[in-house]
This record gives C-alpha cells, sequence and structure tokens, in this order.
C-alpha cells in the first residue's frame, strides 16, 4: 500500500507526507531548502532566520527559493500579548504571502486572527495542538489541519502519547499531523496506517548534515537515548524536552519561588514567560552553535533513541519515501 498520498502531501503540494518541525534557533535556510527539495516540508521559523541567522526577513526568504522552488511553510508562533511582536508578525505575514508561502503553522495562541487572512490568500493553516481542549479551539478559529504534539516530541511537548491523542481528536474531521517519537521510516508507517495525514520531525533533522549547530549537538542527540531526555520549565515557563546533562541539572527543571508564583498567576504568567525566552534567546543559541563548552542545553524528543548517525536532509527524506512506499 502507497502511504504518500494524504491530505497533507494535498494541502501543500509535497510529495512525501514529512514535515521538517520549525525550530529556534535551529531551523537555517540550507535545512530547510534540502527538505523541501527531497520531496518533504521544510518549514520557515522567522525568529531563527533573522535573529540566529542574520538575514532580512525578505532576503531570507529568497535565499530560500534560491536553492529550491518547492513549496516551503512558515511557522507562527502566535504571542498575541506582546505588541511588538504582533506587528512583527503581521510584517512578516504579508511578506511570506507576497513571496508566493501558502502553507502556515500557527502555534500558541489562537488561529482566529490569521486564518481568515491566509485564507483569503489562498493558503492552508495547520495550528499545533496538545489536547482536545486546544483542538477545538483551532477547529473553530476555522484551520485546515491539525499538528498533535505528543509526549515524545521535542520542544514543547505535549503529555499525551502519539495514538491515544489520535484517538481524542480523530473524529474532528480534520487532517493530523504526528509530532513527536519520529526518526525511523517504519514509525512513520505505523502513525499512516493509525490514520495521520503524515509525521512532522525535529530532532532527526537536526541531526542532519545541513542544520548548522555545532558537531558538539550533533554527538549528542547520536549518543542520548530516549530516557535521557526531561522536561524543564527554565526556558520558557512550559515543559520543554531537552537532553539532560549536567548543565540542565545545575539549572533545574521547574520554575520555585516568585518565578513558579508568576507563572501560575493569569495576570503575571506572560511576563515571567517572556523573561524565560529572553534568557533562551541568548542561551539556546549559544550551546547550538558554540557547543558545549560553552552551554550546553540542547533541546531534542525521545526520537533520539532510534538515531545513530547525522546524514543529510535528502536522504532522510528519501529513506521515509522509500518506506512509504
Amino acid at each position: 500500500m502507497n502511504h504518500l498520498q494524504t491530505k497533507l502531501t494535498e494541502h501543500t503540494g509535497i510529495t512525501v507526507p514529512v514535515i521538517c518541525g520549525p525550530m529556534f534557533p535551529c531551523s537555517n535556510p540550507e535545512l530547510i531548502a534540502a527538505v523541501s527539495e527531497a520531496g518533504g516540508l521544510g518549514m520557515i521559523q522567522p525568529m531563527a532566520l533573522t535573529s540566529i541567522h542574520k538575514y532580512e526577513f525578505r532576503a531570507g526568504l529568497h535565499h530560500i527559493k534560491s536553492l529550491t522552488d518547492k513549496p516551503v511553510g512558515m511557522n507562527l508562533l502566535l504571542e498575541h500579548a506582546f505588541k511588538k511582536y504582533q506587528v512583527r508578525m503581521d510584517q512578516w505575514i504579508d511578506i511570506a504571502l507576497e513571496e508566493g508561502v501558502r502553507f502556515f503553522l500557527t502555534a500558541l495562541g489562537d488561529p482566529a486572527g490569521v486564518v481568515e487572512r491566509i485564507h483569503d490568500a489562498g493558503g492552508i493553516v495547520y495550528h499545533d495542538v496538545i489536547n482536545r481542549k486546544f483542538a477545538l479551539k483551532a477547529v473553530d478559529a476555522g484551520v485546515d489541519g491539525l499538528v498533535c504534539v505528543n509526549s515524545s516530541a521535542g520542544g514543547h511537548a505535549g503529555g499525551t502519547g502519539a495514538l491515544p491523542l489520535f484517538e481524542e481528536l480523530s473524529d474532528l474531521g480534520l487532517p493530523l499531523v504526528c509530532a513527536g517519537g519520529i526518526s525511523q521510516p517504519q514509525e512513520a508507517r505505523a502513525m499512516i496506517e493509525a490514520g495521520y495525514a503524515g509525521v512532522q520531525m525535529g530532532t532527526r533533522f537536526i541531526a542532519s548534515s545541513e542544520c548548522n549547530v555545532h558537531p558538539d549537538y550533533h554527538k549528542a542527540i547520536i549518543e542520548a537515548k530516549a530516557s535521557d531526555i526531561v522536561l524543564t520549565e527554565k526556558i520558557s515557563g512550559v515543559p520543554v524536552a531537552v537532553i539532560g546533562n549536567e548543565a540542565v541539572r545545575k539549572m533545574g527543571t521547574h520554575a520555585s519561588g516568585l518565578a513558579k508564583k508568576m507563572l501560575r498567576n493569569p495576570r503575571t504568567k506572560k511576563w515571567m514567560r517572556m523573561y524565560y525566552l529572553v534568557r533562551s534567546m541568548r542561551r539556546l543559541p549559544s550551546a547550538s552553535y558554540k557547543g558545549s563548552n560553552y552551554q550546553n542545553f540542547y533541546q531534542g524528543g525521545r526520537s533520539v533513541g532510534g538515531i545513530d548517525e547525522v546524514l543529510s536532509a535528502g536522504e532522510i527524506v528519501k529513506n521515509f519515501e522509500d518506506g512509504l512506499k
């Protein structure tokens, strides 16, 4: 049975139902383009493109388009509480639409404010969800699909396993993408046979030759086991999956004292989360690009257990293509 044709491939124009998850700071233009060129979907992460890889946004899109003429997508973090970011995000959406981007993955906030705008331009919107509560809000907002972030994901992980999460959301009438715990083609095949329309991978693509992180990051992923992944609140104020090591143990994984109180208070949590995010925007890029002799806070999901070598992004996508035929 051929599992290459799904609602995700129909919505995006890709040939392999594999998304390279948008990653701060790891989504560099060469990785994005290589995944798309191979038939998957490379995802632009605007903060990574502009603040880490130092491209003016439109120029960054032009660079990616110079490397591939295949479809790419874009990630939108909907931090509506922060007005300056909101203004910049609105500008990024306009530019992306002008430059031909038609697939958007929204996260964190309510997508209602951008769905109609993107639909009017002929675009498609999927939304990151971790449970039914957030999925129902996204359905009400009119999204076209859901990326289901499970408990094995890297970055902002969910709390439910891949198959239980599918069962929880499968009656909503939207295509669902499995995000978390996928590093091998047979795992993707099992998820699509279960009913998912595709898979999203981040950690597997960090361990690719086009992802220009420090070799120490690649080494950490290759050497890590699934049991090495821990959740810490000290990156963004909500649980983030990282590879446990001495630096993480020293930092701790739980907010405490005043920070804990502020995160639990609806009126102050956004300010505490902003503090953590600003701090992590300095720490995570330093670790990713300067190596473990600096500060080794490496994001990663439980899929590390199935990754034992660095491959090119094209090889990764081709392996999944072959495994889904």
